[in-house]
């Protein structure tokens, strides 16, 4: 099937699911997450297939990205009933205002539509962006990267077949069935029949669709997270903050990409660093984290000495740019110069610092005393998340079932005319 016929199909089921109950919808998911738990043999196996097929061509940890295991196979279902059990934001009276003449004129929030989600090597997507999109009365696109397509099929297939099983038309859920950058293409100009497209990956993918899109496109993803180790931290949380944020999962948007320390405490800190990243990871078993240093960084950590791109590179990987900087101010101005507007944190025991620092960064999710790692829908109580959204109109930060719907205004009268 083309990708033009899969969007016309979309259009034409979206209002199915928009005038759906809650309740439907609810056990339209319970069906799905029940589908994916009995398929798990058929998704293992497509995964493999994908994993045997990507060894060649991506590192070991973007192969983590695409790896499934029935955990996380697991977990992907215990997402989807998550989402079950969240408020349904489609029906919420947003406003009421009752004018003098009468009119009772309600905001009221309603689904978007069709959403396309362009994604990478990352399965898990699959099942959680259609989860969203069926809770919030979307219709979804979903078109994975050809690395994951294995995967993703039969993902969606079990999807599929659990929406058919609740009465709803499974073609609610699709995987785009061409994986060249064509489809893509056309997605990005689905005016028509996209109602927004989300595209969740790497900095290319992004520019391609904030550059191409012809239909409203949210910016997600792309995570230069710093973590700024003020002169009054307390050492040992920095130290513990900085190795969750860099090494917990560093194929993530959320995970730190640079540290930036406050050169009073750099002396006593970056040595403490550098052994608990590198030494007393290797001595535990674990992936040592390597350092793009800068020159006054370099003396007192090892590593590499940064060059001219290492601030403003999305790492994914067990790499840490480190910089040693004069005061808040210059910690501030760097973040504003380099950062993606995701995530940045704080460590300090100084309420003044932190408070500047809260109100003079601008990102979508700001620290104190915590890992940048909590960027995450789950993590904020909204359940799965459809990605980050690292611009201000119409979503920021993670992005849960109320941005997924737009609104109408109802008006009520008894026979008023103007």
């Amino acid at each position: 099937m083309t990708t033009l016929e899969q969007m016309r199909q979309a259009k034409a089921v979206a209002p199915v699911l928009a005038a759906a109950t809650t309740e439907a919808k609810n056990s339209a998911l319970s069906a799905m997450a029940q589908a994916l738990c009995i398929h798990t043999k058929d998704i293992l196996a497509a995964n493999a297939q994908d994993m045997e097929a990507a060894k060649p061509h991506i590192s070991p940890v973007m192969l983590d990205r695409l790896a499934l295991a029935e955990a996380r196979i697991a977990a992907m279902a215990d997402g989807v009933r998550q989402v079950a059990g969240l408020p349904d934001p489609v029906g919420e009276v947003l406003s009421r205002e009752v004018r003098p003449n009468g009119l009772v004129i309600e905001k009221t929030a309603v689904p978007l539509g069709v959403i396309a989600i362009i994604y990478e090597s990352r399965p898990n997507v699959t099942s959680d962006a259609a989860a969203l999109c069926v809770k919030s009365g979307n219709a979804c696109l979903l078109r994975g990267g050809k690395e994951a397509y294995r995967s993703a099929r039969a993902i969606t297939e079990a999807l599929q077949e659990g929406l058919a099983q609740a009465g709803l038309p499974p073609m609610l859920v699709q995987l785009v069935e061409d994986t060249t950058r064509q489809s893509a293409t056309e997605l990005m100009q689905g005016v028509g029949y996209i109602d927004l497209l989300i595209p969740r990956g790497g900095a290319g993918l992004i520019r391609a669709c904030t550059e191409n899109a012809k239909v409203p496109c949210i910016q997600t993803g792309t995570g230069i997270c710093h973590i700024y180790v003020d002169r009054a931290a307390d050492g040992e949380m920095a130290l513990t903050i900085v190795e969750n944020a860099k090494a917990s999962r560093p194929s993530v948007c959320n995970a730190a990409e640079v540290c930036l320390v406050h050169k009073d405490i750099a002396e006593r800190f970056l040595p403490k660093l550098r052994h608990a990243l590198t030494d007393a990871r290797t001595e535990a078993g674990k992936p040592p984290v390597s350092f793009r240093a800068d020159e006054r960084a370099y003396p007192l950590l090892g590593g590499t000495l940064a060059g001219a791109d290492d601030f403003d590179t999305e790492f994914l990987d067990y790499i840490l740019a480190v910089k040693i900087v004069d005061s808040i101010d210059e910690a501030v101005a760097h973040i504003a110069a380099h950062s993606t507007g995701h995530s940045e944190a704080i460590v300090t025991t100084d309420e003044t610092a932190a408070a500047q620092f809260v109100r003079r960064v601008d990102s979508a999710a700001v620290y104190v005393n915590a890992s940048t790692r909590f960027t995450d829908g789950g993590e904020f109580g909204l359940g799965c998340e459809m990605g980050i959204s690292t611009q201000k109109l119409h979503a920021r930060g993670p992005m849960g079932l109320r941005e997924l719907t737009t609104y109408k205004y109802i008006v009520r009268g008894n026979g008023q005319i103007r």
